[in-house]
């Protein structure tokens, strides 16, 4: 069974929109594009270097997707992130498409969640799900995701898009590492671990 990762630039308020670029995507008059970028040096890269290194397949959702396309395609030689971006398997969620033209990409059909379920009982290293938001809420309405690979920066937002909104289904985390960059972006992995659970807290309750 194939590990599913997902993987997300997130600022301290929880949003996800558009962190590496001001008209990344500017659904709701979004005018805070390119937040990420600011934070990003040399160690930071290395790490999603290493990241993406691991990963033997691609999942994104339609708007990822298409920002993907239109960018990595036009990475320099060399640049070993593009050359990784570009050359692995990718698949596509998206009920809007008709074909994708990003080489090595694969346009899923019928069930999303049947058809992430086929990927992951196949052959080959884990499939990492970057950005993709909508997406995300199914594969975890499905319990289809292991792991999450956070990257919080040090800022606040205020409003975007956010990669656990209203409709985020309920569950327990289990911490397995955390790092922080020189620039302050603490980087995070949790594993899926079972349901919410609940409890009682306060001085009558002895637990204090």
């Amino acid at each position: 069974m194939r590990k599913l990762m997902v993987m997300a630039f997130m600022s301290l308020d929880g949003v996800v929109q558009a962190p590496g670029g001001r008209d990344e995507d500017l659904d709701g008059g979004f005018e805070h594009g390119g937040w990420a970028v600011p934070h990003f040096d040399g160690g930071l890269i290395e790490h999603m270097t290493a990241l993406t290194g691991r990963a033997g397949a691609l999942l994104l959702g339609r708007r990822t997707y298409e920002g993907f396309a239109a960018t990595w395609p036009l990475a320099q030689a060399g640049d070993p992130i593009g050359a990784r971006m570009n050359g692995l398997p990718k698949y596509v969620a998206s009920r809007t498409l008709d074909s994708v033209s990003w080489q090595n990409s694969t346009l899923l059909t019928g069930d999303v969640a049947e058809a992430v379920g086929e990927l992951k009982r196949g052959e080959g290293d884990e499939i990492q799900v970057h950005g993709s938001g909508r997406l995300v809420q199914t594969l975890l309405a499905n319990d289809l995701v292991e792991e999450f690979h956070l990257l919080t920066f040090p800022v606040l937002i205020g409003s975007g898009k956010r990669l656990f909104a209203e409709g985020t289904i309920p569950g327990h985390l289990k911490p397995t590492g955390t790092t922080t960059s020189s620039t302050g972006v603490v980087v995070s992995t949790y594993a899926r671990d079972g349901k919410l659970q609940y409890g009682a807290m306060g001085p009558e309750t002895g637990n204090w």
